[in-house]
């Protein structure tokens, strides 16, 4: 124990000693002013002796007196009562009389009063006291602390610890309704978080306008925090979130509070979708699994996420090295228990593919793997084809060889009536496995209907439910479930919009959008792969589901669409700054592929509900799984002939919605389908 530890625990004994000492002759004058003093002159130390001895096991002279709480303020109690009794106990064995038969409660009370008085009365001087720092007692430095009861409450707990910086406070805003008036730790709530504009006015008016709004509650995001970002630019105020809970712990010594900026990820947090956290550990624990595109931002976050459920053998594959030697290193920090095999292989060699699944044998395959950027693939279409298209199916097919139990395809809003050549390519790979899924349930079926006794036990819910691999000649392969996941954009994937307009404000701009009018569906990749495992577990287990039945696709309800100019604003402002004024929005046109408006659902394709929050499920059409491969097979001869326009003529055959925006030209106008 360090020097100054143990100095510190001295001088609180000596005090505490101290105290106790003189609440002897105290109590006594209390409880019989007219009576004689007590005779023995060892009573007074005495006294102390008993407290000190009490106050041991409560670890009194441990405390922290400027961090002081109630649980400090129980103990003081508690070691009050056992020194009181005794030091009477003490009186009786030695003979001595007692002042009068209140004695000892008085006595009680006293070493309550002696003791806890110092310790608030010091508590409240380290709240109060100036400390040195940049920062002036003005209202130019001041904080508007906004969140729940409990989290200000906290909030204002760790801000008293900071013993470098002082933070003088404008008031609290609270996230509840009917609070205003109410105090926290003396600090007034100034009203609801509907209320601040109202508030910041009144505040502007007082010549009391703070310069930074602090959120104190972690999950405030979504609408909530976009008003806020609206007042703090209506005003020009700084808007600042606190640290993770625990770092705003109130015990322990004091350190610095750091406040973090707010980021464009929590304007679209939303509220946490329950999630059926034990069906995916039945789904995962225990299997060999394999995340294709395993380095990539969907395919990096499956491998955290399923990692967690603790596989048999976790498979990364990828065809980049770095990306899979960065997933792969974290996983061996984060779940060193986890048995990993890094792989890199081209899901556009068959053989390769084929290979690697003959030797791995894996239960769960989820692809992430492909080519998503527009107008990347619009200048490398047949690269685009045998990726999203050929590597596809010669993951499916693998799969399927090997007996694995699902597959689970990500796709993309984009395959919703493509105007690019990488959405029709994802919807073509939806087609695939959705009649490898229709096939696959159909043979279940008939399974069930010529063993009747069976029917209980079909292969892929006896696998989940009873963890028994499912490897006899009969069924292996025929009843691999290939469920299909769609979604928009993911905040902060590679080549996204967002880091891409986090390297122009670094640069100071201009942020460049392509159109006023362009839409996207956006989502954080946690909500996003959480929500895809949710539909994994669903599409294996839950064959009731009508749609499901007939090659239905799950879609991520994703919520409204966000407009990327009003996106480059929001980040702008977000950076402290003034969207025109300080930061240029230079609109570039539509790039070719691209179009306005994406679309989760096609317009005659209604969402049907699952049952399940966050997940949607789309009935689009289907063909049989032989002439969808045969077709296939012919743009991958295709593509690797250099035959582009054949290759893309042969994809519009297969997706007849496709309508190629090649040149970038605006797109027709279409009616977005009622959500």
């Amino acid at each position: 124990m360090a020097a100054r530890s143990v100095l510190r625990i001295v001088v609180n004994a000596a005090l505490d000693g101290g105290l106790a000492a003189a609440s002897v002759p105290l109590a006594h004058w209390i409880a019989a002013p007219a009576a004689d003093p007590l005779a023995p002159l060892w009573a007074i130390p005495a006294g102390a002796a008993a407290l000190l001895l009490a106050g041991a096991p409560l670890r009194l002279s441990l405390q922290y007196w400027r961090f002081l709480g109630l649980s400090d303020l129980l103990a003081v109690a508690g070691a009050a009562v056992l020194g009181a009794a005794l030091f009477a106990a003490l009186l009786a064995l030695t003979g001595t009389a007692l002042p009068s038969p209140a004695f000892p409660v008085v006595h009680a009370l006293t070493l309550l009063a002696l003791l806890g008085t110092p310790r608030v009365l010091y508590r409240q001087h380290q709240l109060r006291r100036p400390r040195t720092g940049t920062e002036a007692h003005d209202a130019a430095t001041a904080l508007l602390l906004v969140g729940a009861p409990e989290d200000l409450d906290l909030l204002l707990r760790a801000l008293a610890q900071d013993r470098r910086h002082t933070y003088p406070l404008a008031g609290l805003i609270a996230t509840g309704s009917g609070q205003r008036g109410r105090r926290i730790q003396g600090q007034p709530i100034l009203g609801g978080i509907d209320e601040m504009p109202a508030v910041l006015d009144r505040l502007a008016a007082e010549d009391r306008m703070p310069a930074t709004i602090v959120i104190a509650s972690p999950d405030l995001g979504g609408a909530a925090l976009s008003r806020l970002v609206d007042q703090a630019d209506r005003f020009g105020l700084a808007l600042r979130r606190v640290p993770r809970p625990t770092a705003l712990s109130p015990a322990g010594p004091a350190r610095r509070l750091e406040l973090r900026p707010v980021v464009i990820d929590d304007l679209l947090n939303r509220a946490q979708v329950p999630l059926d956290r034990e069906g995916m550990a039945r789904l995962i624990q225990g299997r060999r699994t394999i995340v294709t595109g395993a380095g990539g931002t969907i395919g990096s976050e499956l491998a955290r996420q399923v990692a967690a459920f603790g596989p048999e053998t976790l498979i990364l594959l990828d065809n980049g090295e770095y990306a899979l030697w960065q997933i792969d290193t974290e996983l061996a920090e984060t779940h060193p228990q986890v048995h990993r095999e890094a792989l890199i292989a081209d899901i556009r060699d068959e053989a390769r593919v084929r290979a690697v699944f003959e030797t791995w044998r894996p239960e769960l395959v989820f692809h992430a793997a492909a080519l998503k950027h527009v107008p990347i693939v619009e200048s490398n279409p047949l690269e685009g084809l045998l990726t999203n298209v050929a590597g596809t199916r010669h993951v499916a097919d693998a799969a399927r060889a090997v007996g694995a139990e699902a597959m689970v395809l990500i796709s993309t809003d984009k395959a919703v009536n493509p105007t690019s050549v990488m959405g029709a390519s994802k919807r073509l790979a939806e087609m695939y496995c959705q009649a490898l899924d229709i096939e696959a349930r159909a043979r279940s079926r008939d399974i069930a209907r010529a063993h009747p006794q069976d029917a209980a036990r079909a292969p892929v819910r006896d696998a989940i439910d009873s963890r028994a691999p499912v490897r006899d000649a009969r069924t292996a392969g025929h009843f691999m479930r290939c469920i299909t996941v769609r979604f928009g954009n993911v905040l902060g994937s590679t080549g996204s919009v967002v880091p891409l307009f986090q390297r122009q404000l670094e640069r100071g701009g201009p942020l460049t959008v392509t159109h006023p009018d362009m839409q996207r569906y956006f989502m954080t990749v946690r909500e996003a792969v959480g929500l895809v495992l949710q539909a994994s577990v669903i599409g294996v287990a839950a064959a009731e589901l009508p749609a499901a039945r007939q090659g239905g696709i799950f879609v991520l309800d994703m919520g409204p669409p966000v407009k990327i100019v009003d996106l480059a604003r929001q980040m702008i402002r977000l950076a402290g700054l003034k969207p025109d004024d300080d930061v240029e929005i230079r609109f570039t046109g539509l790039r070719p592929g691209e179009k306005l408006h994406e679309e989760l659902f096609h317009g005659q394709e209604p969402p049907v509900p699952t049952g399940y929050p966050g997940l949607l499920m789309a009935a689009p059409r289907t063909a049989d799984p032989a002439i969808v491969g045969r077709a296939i097979e012919e743009i991958a001869v295709a593509c690797r002939g250099g035959q582009a326009r054949l290759a893309l003529t042969l994809l519009g055959r297969l997706v007849p919605e496709f309508d190629h925006n090649a040149d970038g030209s605006a797109e027709p106008a279409r009616a977005l389908p009622e959500r």
